[in-house]
C-alpha cells in the first residue's frame, strides 16, 4: 500500500493582505490535524497567546501538535525533511511565501523535491478587497501571481461596499483562469477547503471545540462564518474509462479546487485501484493493490465553490464503461499514466 503523502499548501499574498491572519486562523482551527509551518519570521504566529521571537533555523512546538519553523527559501528542502519526518505525524504543511521568495518559485521547489513524504497542496493567494486596486499599481506583478494560484482568498470583504466586492471579485476571477475564489472576512476559511481535517477521537463532526469557544468572540465567529464550499461525493461501482474521466479532468471547471479518492479503471489495470490527488492545475495518480476483501468501488468527493454538483454528478457518470464495447484499449491509460510519480522526467510534468 502507498504510505499517505502530506500536502504542502503555498499561502502568498502582498504585506497586510492578511496571510498571517488566515495562517493563525487555521492554527487556532487546527483541533485534531497536526499543521505544519514554514514562515520567515515567527513574530506574528501566535497561539493560546504565545508569541515567539524566532531566529532562521529555530523551531517551536505551537503545543497544540502544531510545529512552526522559521527558515529563508534556501533551507526549504532541508525542513521538509525535518517536517515529514515520521515521527512529528503531521497531516500539513503550510509554507508562506512572504519575504521567502516568488510564489511560483516555492511552487516549483516544491514540485521538484525528491522528498517521496509530500504532494503539492496548492499555492492560495490571498488579496485584500479594500486595497486591490492600489495593491495592482504597486505591484504590477500581482495579475502574475493571481494567474498561478490554485485557490484566491479575497480577505476583508467586510471593508468594501456590495459592489466594490463585485468589482474586486470579477477582476480577481478574470486574472485567475479556473482558479477557485472565496470571500473571507479576517482569514476565516474553512480548513477542509485547504486540507482534510483530522477528527480527534471521540468528536462528533462538527461540535465546537475549545478552540472555538476560546477564540469565538475575539474572531468574530459568530457574525462571520467560514467561507462557503461545496462537497460533491460520488460512489460507482461501475469501472470509469480513463479517458473520458482523463478528458473530464482535463476540462474541470474554475472553482473546483479539490478531487481526491480512488478510481476502479477496470481490465484497463485489474490489479490495482488508482489513488487520486488534484488540486487547482495540479494531478497525480497513485496506483495501489486492491485491498483484500474491499468491494472494487470508484469513490471520489470533489470540494470547490460555486461549483454545479448536478452537472459534476452528470459528468462523471459518462465517465463509467458501457458494457463489453466499451472496453479500454491497450494506449487507454497512458493519459493517466502521464500523472503517476516516475513516469515523467521534468519534476513539474504533474501540474497539468
Amino acid at each position: 500500500m502507498t504510505t499517505q503523502q502530506i500536502p504542502v499548501v503555498v499561502l502568498a499574498g502582498f504585506l497586510g493582505a492578511g496571510k498571517t491572519t488566515l495562517l493563525n486562523h487555521l492554527l487556532r482551527s487546527a483541533r485534531g490535524t497536526r499543521i505544519g509551518v514554514m514562515v520567515n519570521d515567527f513574530g506574528d504566529i501566535g497561539i493560546d497567546a504565545m508569541t515567539v521571537a524566532g531566529q532562521v533555523g529555530s523551531t517551536v512546538s505551537l503545543g497544540n501538535g502544531c510545529l512552526c519553523c522559521a527558515v529563508d527559501a534556501s533551507e526549504l528542502d532541508e525542513y521538509l525533511e525535518v517536517l515529514t519526518r515520521p515521527e512529528l505525524r503531521l497531516d500539513v504543511i503550510v509554507i508562506e511565501a512572504s519575504g521567502l521568495a516568488e510564489p511560483q518559485e516555492l511552487v516549483r521547489m516544491v514540485l521538484a523535491s525528491d522528498n517521496e513524504r509530500i504532494v503539492y497542496g496548492g499555492l492560495v493567494e490571498v488579496v485584500d478587497a479594500a486595497e486591490f486596486a492600489g495593491t495592482r499599481a504597486r505591484h504590477p506583478e500581482t495579475d502574475r501571481h493571481l494567474a498561478a494560484a490554485d485557490l484566491v482568498v479575497v480577505n476583508k470583504a467586510d471593508r468594501v461596499s456590495p459592489e466594490e466586492l463585485r468589482t474586486v471579485r470579477e477582476t480577481v476571477t478574470g486574472l485567475a483562469g479556473r482558479a477557485a475564489v472565496v470571500e473571507a472576512v479576517q482569514g476565516r476559511v474553512d480548513p477542509e477547503l485547504l486540507f482534510d481535517r483530522v477528527v480527534p477521537e471521540g468528536e462528533i463532526t462538527g461540535q465546537m471545540s475549545i478552540e472555538d469557544i476560546l477564540y469565538g468572540s475575539e474572531d468574530g465567529d459568530d457574525a462571520h462564518p467560514h467561507a462557503a464550499y461545496e462537497t460533491v461525493s460520488l460512489t460507482a461501482s461501475t469501472p470509469l474509462h480513463p479517458r473520458r474521466l482523463m478528458a473530464f479532468l482535463d476540462s474541470r471547471p474554475e472553482g473546483l479546487y479539490r478531487i481526491k479518492g480512488f478510481v476502479d479503471f477496470g481490465t484497463a489495470d485489474p490489479a490495482n485501484r488508482y489513488g487520486v490527488h488534484a488540486v487547482g492545475r495540479f494531478l497525480r495518480f497513485s496506483p495501489e493493490p486492491w485491498p483484500e476483501g474491499e468491494p472494487r468501488l470508484t469513490q471520489l468527493v470533489l470540494i470547490g465553490t460555486g461549483v454545479d454538483a448536478a452537472a459534476l454528478r452528470k459528468e462523471l457518470a459518462a465517465c463509467e464503461q458501457n458494457g463489453p464495447g466499451d472496453l479500454p484499449d491497450e494506449t487507454s491509460m497512458w493519459g493517466v499514466l502521464r500523472y503517476v510519480p516516475g513516469t515523467e522526467d521534468e519534476p513539474d510534468a504533474a501540474a497539468s
